[in-house]
């Protein structure tokens, strides 16, 4: 006798089949949800050791210091010199903060060109020649560099994983940045908001859960490793309604100029007064970064040693109003230490510098308004100064109140960082750091048709051509974005 027919388990169960079968489920998703745990992981704890060995460098700069304040008279100009030496070949993308290169990779889907700004070995050597950079003073910091390092994380376990394809590995790089930004100061919203305004520059929904979830776990974990802090320390300060608001226009305007200065002076444009320092760094590369280190020591004699380094101390002090405060000279000088470090050329990024020079403005601003709180005088300083050097007023707003741990300043904030925006437009109209991408970008497509024009045969270009090759976005006018991935 024949058997029965049996039906297949699962036609007999038409919700379970549905629910197996949901996107939710599938092994590729899965797979991804898995990488990109394990690299937030990796970040944090890559964020972690970063920020414990540049305290320890620091404080191997001060031990030299007590020996002698001309030591980096000698010190930092050899070591600035022999840093930008090592970066003039496969490091060369370790230079400067990292952001652009991580913007600039967002932007340029082709593989070589990432694996040359997102390579582990960039990563690493960005992490060990910044830590040699703040062992000899170098006034920088390694916020911007921890971006770099989270994305070249991300984007090397992603490739190792399969996940190769542009649009996936643009992912990656974008959730590797935001967990760089978010594990470096212990702001979990401000890699959010840093990763949509200032990295991607748009928002795209299937970005979302990466962001999020990359954020969260790194947070996480520094939260378990680090216990949960604020940068500065909780500052208790608000900004009562009435004449107290003078200082919104006061640091908004005047942080906001000096950013946009700084901006401009570090971007060193092809043409006017700074072409020429431009070409001098082309040129000499080396013997410029000896020169620059020399200016930053006898800077630091003048200040009695206190513009080397993030500034983090200083700033702290500031903030929290303790007789440790520098002196008013400060801000201003703390600015030109900033210039002459990032001119060198060397690793290091300008995120923690600049809250330092923010801080040391407002604290000179709220010695003009004696009716204003000085502690919210200067968070609107520190934050205003930010949004002026980096063209992102929402992400600078977001940072300086997650720093100190104030909501009672959302308001005073937000307008003074949208001011300081408007301000630092006169000098710098593009952000800075989308400013240096595009002229990766620019460069990068300029190698491919060099690249293609020697693999065809010469042809002659229109007349339209020859006249609108790739011009300088500062100087034209019309920024030139990139396109988005």
């Amino acid at each position: 006798m024949s058997e029965p027919p049996t039906s297949a388990p699962a036609s007999s169960n038409p919700r379970l089949q549905a629910l197996l079968g949901h996107e939710f489920f599938a092994p590729h998703h899965w797979k991804r949800r898995l990488v990109l745990w394990a690299g937030a992981v990796l970040v944090a704890l890559a964020a972690i050791l970063f920020a414990k060995a540049s305290v320890w460098s620091y404080e191997l700069f001060l031990r030299i210091l007590d020996h002698g304040i001309w030591i980096p008279l000698i010190l930092t100009p050899l070591v600035f010199g022999l840093l930008a030496w090592a970066t003039e070949g496969r490091l060369r993308a370790t230079r400067g903060s990292g952001i652009p290169q991580v913007i600039a990779s967002l932007h340029i889907e082709d593989g070589g060109f990432r694996t040359r700004m997102l390579s582990l070995p960039v990563a690493a050597g960005k992490m060990v020649l910044t830590l040699a950079s703040l062992a000899v003073g170098a006034s920088i910091g390694r916020e911007g560099p921890t971006v770099h390092v989270g994305a070249a994380l991300f984007y090397s376990i992603g490739r190792r994983f399969g996940f190769s394809d542009p649009k996936a590995a643009s992912r990656f790089i974008l959730a590797g940045g935001a967990a760089g930004i978010a594990a470096a100061f212990n702001t979990p919203l401000a890699g959010v908001v840093f990763a949509i305004e200032e990295l991607a520059g748009t928002f795209e929904h299937r970005f979302s859960g990466l962001l999020l979830t990359a954020v969260i776990i790194g947070g996480v974990v520094s939260l378990g490793v680090m216990g949960n802090y604020s940068y500065f320390g909780e500052v208790d300060a608000s900004l009562p309604l009435g004449s107290a608001w003078l200082a919104v226009l006061l640091t908004g305007i005047g942080c906001g100029l000096l950013g946009g200065l700084f901006a401009r002076l570090i971007l060193l444009s092809r043409r006017g007064p700074l072409a020429q320092v431009g070409r001098l760094r082309a040129r000499w590369p080396v013997l410029f970064a000896a020169g620059c280190g020399l200016s930053l020591a006898v800077l630091g004699v003048c200040t009695h040693n206190s513009i080397y380094g993030t500034g983090y101390d200083q700033a702290r002090a500031i903030v929290q109003g303790t007789a440790a405060m520098p002196g008013q000279d400060f801000g201003i000088a703390k600015l030109l230490a900033n210039v002459v470090s990032y001119w060198a050329g060397i690793p290091g990024g300008i995120f923690s510098p600049a809250l330092a020079v923010g801080a040391g403005l407002g604290q000179n601003i709220a010695h003009l308004l004696p009716g204003a709180p000085a502690g919210a005088v200067v968070l609107l300083g520190m934050s205003a100064y930010l949004a002026g050097v980096t063209g992102s007023p929402l992400t600078s707003a977001v940072i300086a109140m997650e720093l100190t741990d104030n909501q009672d300043m959302v308001i005073p904030i937000m307008a003074a960082c949208l001011l300081a925006r408007a301000a630092a437009s006169l000098f710098c109209p593009t952000p800075v750091y989308r400013d240096f991408a595009e002229r990766m970008v620019r460069d990068a497509e300029r190698q491919q048709q060099a690249e293609r024009a020697h693999q065809q045969p010469a042809r002659p270009l229109p007349a339209a051509a020859e006249t609108t090759a790739y011009p300088d976005s500062a100087e034209s006018g019309q920024p030139q974005h990139p396109g988005k991935p």
